[in-house]
């Protein structure tokens, strides 16, 4: 089974952050490689204790979407 996630990348100082919104997992990497790779190993680490059910409603393609909002 397949399963996709949505991943935010920022950089903060020397590090980069991975968030994934859809478990609240973070980690970080010195590079965004690393931090690619570190997210991968602590979504893996993550869902082996998750509920079936939570795993399985990630099977869908998610949506994101960034929007632009002039100040007032």
């Amino acid at each position: 089974m397949s399963l996709k996630f949505t991943i935010i990348y920022h950089k903060e100082s020397k590090w980069y952050v991975a968030f994934c919104p859809d478990l609240g997992v973070t980690s970080q990497g010195e590079t965004l490689e690393k931090a690619q790779d570190n997210i991968k190993e602590a979504i893996e680490l993550y869902l082996e204790d998750a509920p079936k059910e939570e795993v399985a409603r990630f099977t869908d393609t998610p949506f994101v979407e960034t929007i632009e909002i002039n100040k007032v």
